[in-house]
């Protein structure tokens, strides 16, 4: 048997099980399943020293239990930074344009929707945008065009956003 069909046949074997454990410990389902996947994660970047371990479900448990514990630690010091400095600025526009304009932005493709914010939103200059993005210039700029004539077609409403002469989204809106 292969080192990685010893791992899938324990996370087949032993994940819910392991879960049900975790739920135990951190009282929060999805904190209990990411723990698992965690200790998961882990035996996968060594799958060799993995395989050798006499008990891997103990193994297993013991990760998650450890990376469960981390996480609450950490997520007890950002709760104490959060309360010190107070709750965050309202910045979010519930303006109907504005909820119409980010539906609209949610229904383009992937790319066109990063190169739209980023640019736009984040007014960013289109060499910044591809460095970000990891793409070329040209790639960017195709995105932005193709993005603008599709946004325009999920923008029924003339008043969802406001354009500049220059074409650019005014990010108030």
């Amino acid at each position: 048997m292969s080192d990685g069909d010893l791992i899938s046949e324990l996370y087949a074997g032993c994940f819910r099980r392991l879960v049900v454990q975790l739920y135990a410990v951190t009282g929060d389902l999805n904190e209990a399943q990411e723990a698992v996947q965690e200790a998961f994660t882990k035996a996968l970047a060594a799958p060799r020293r993995f395989a050798e371990l006499e008990n891997p479900e103990a193994w297993l448990r013991r990760v998650a239990v450890n990376v469960a514990r981390s996480r609450f630690r950490r997520r007890r010091v950002l709760d104490g930074l959060l309360r010190r400095i107070g709750p965050p600025p309202a910045v979010a526009d519930h303006s109907p344009e504005h909820l119409a304009l980010l539906a609209a932005l949610r229904g383009l493709p992937e790319g066109q929707r990063q190169a739209l914010a980023l640019h736009y939103l984040v007014d960013l200059p289109v060499d910044e945008v591809a460095a970000t993005l990891g793409v070329s210039a040209g790639t960017v700029k195709s995105r932005l065009s193709r993005g603008r004539t599709a946004l325009a077609a999920l923008l029924t409403d003339s008043d969802a956003t406001d354009t500049t002469e220059t074409g650019r989204i005014d990010a108030r809106s």
